[in-house]
């Protein structure tokens, strides 16, 4: 049997363990380390699948909780699976739903069946299982697909976390077993263990035992600083498979993409980059730059004068400001397009700085040119 997601390791850089590679999915092959954008949806918020190509996306997420609420899996299923209903024919990696039943549900019961809750839509009463959220994930069709897990607080107690761990590993076994169609979705392993160094190598050792096609390191990026994240990678993806890919859920901001490039990920999503655009912000080389501030009010410069993105080669900070002032849509995609492209861009250039051997010097000028102070800049 061969499985839907493979791993090719191109060229590991010699002064990290940064890795160059590929990912070969059951709707293309596509460079490592990437950033995957968010389409909660089914829909990366404002943006045409065009425009996502244009700029250089190859996987994009959706939400397994969001779309099982609405329009509902079984929907889905019937218009062809995810990519026919949203016309997207690259690769698609859907979540399992926890992180969202854990965060957004009211009135959790966790026991060891699943978990029962209230959904944020309308208080109706509904349960998620390892068994349930494989079902709805076969149904979507995503390329990827995630294990359910229980993503505990990073500050909660060892006593917590510790049986977390192990409910989560007992999950991911059930929702092997419950996995359909291995040969056309690939499903991951989420190891989990907050900040403990015991539960990680734990979780990780659990679900290395059940040979998943990847892995993901879920629970950081929720609240603990960047260095506390950058000391769990550290001690956390040299237990993954070097030859399955690496997978950082949740993390978004340039700085820590390069740092978890650094430290062996090949994979990241985050919604940052859209969310923050549709405040009016945007990542620019220089820093970023909330542009609906009143002193870019006659800017008539680009969003980022070293960016030739659609939006940075034909609009200036002075028009952006006004739409998104006069609550204009077009003002949110334009910010929106330029942070998508921004970070993916930014991906291009590490992947070319593991080639070159010197992403360490990369990651310097960036975090200097970017604003950070030198201390930051030299420590990793």
């Amino acid at each position: 049997m061969t499985a839907a997601i493979q791993y090719r390791l191109i060229k590991q850089e010699k002064h990290t363990g940064a890795r160059l590679g590929e990912i070969i999915t059951p709707h293309g092959t596509f460079p490592t380390p990437m950033f995957m954008p968010v389409g909660t949806l089914a829909s990366v918020k404002s943006m045409a699948p065009e425009e996502l190509k244009e700029m250089g996306a190859n996987i994009i997420l959706s939400n397994t909780y969001h779309l099982w609420l609405r329009p509902g899996e079984e929907i889905v299923k019937k218009a062809g699976g995810l990519h026919q209903f949203m016309n997207w024919d690259r690769g698609v990696l859907t979540d399992s739903g926890g992180f969202q039943v854990f965060s957004l549900a009211e009135n959790r019961n966790i026991t060891e069946k699943g978990v029962t809750f209230k959904n944020h839509l309308n208080g109706a009463k509904m349960f998620l299982s390892p068994e349930k959220a494989l079902q709805i994930e076969n149904d979507l069709g995503a390329d990827i697909i995630m294990s359910l897990d229980e993503c505990p607080p990073f500050f909660e107690s060892y006593e917590y976390v510790r049986d977390s761990v192990a409910r989560t590993s007992r999950w991911a076994e059930r929702g092997l077993k419950a996995h359909r169609d291995p040969e056309k979705q690939g499903l991951f392993g989420i190891v989990q263990g907050a900040g403990f160094q015991d539960l990680r190598t734990q979780s990780a050792k659990d679900l290395v035992s059940l040979d998943f096609p990847g892995y993901a390191i879920g629970g950081l990026s929720v609240g603990e600083s960047k260095s506390e994240m950058n000391r769990v990678l550290d001690f956390t993806t040299p237990l993954l498979p070097e030859q399955k890919p690496r997978y950082l859920m949740g993390v978004g901001s340039a700085d820590a993409l390069i740092d978890g490039v650094i430290r062996g990920i090949d994979m990241f999503d985050c919604v940052l980059p859209t969310r923050i655009g549709r405040n009016g912000t945007a990542m620019t080389s220089q820093g970023r730059v909330v542009v609906k501030n009143a002193k870019y009010a006659e800017d008539f410069t680009p969003l980022d004068p070293n960016c030739d993105c659609y939006t940075c080669r034909n609009y200036t900070r002075a028009y952006i400001r006004h739409l998104i002032k006069s609550d204009e849509i077009f003002g949110l995609h334009l910010t929106s397009y330029h942070n998508l492209y921004f970070l993916l861009h930014l991906m291009q250039q590490v992947r070319q700085a593991i080639m070159d051997d010197n992403l360490l010097e990369f990651r310097q000028d960036f975090f200097e040119a970017y604003g950070f102070n030198k201390e930051k800049a030299k420590n990793f």
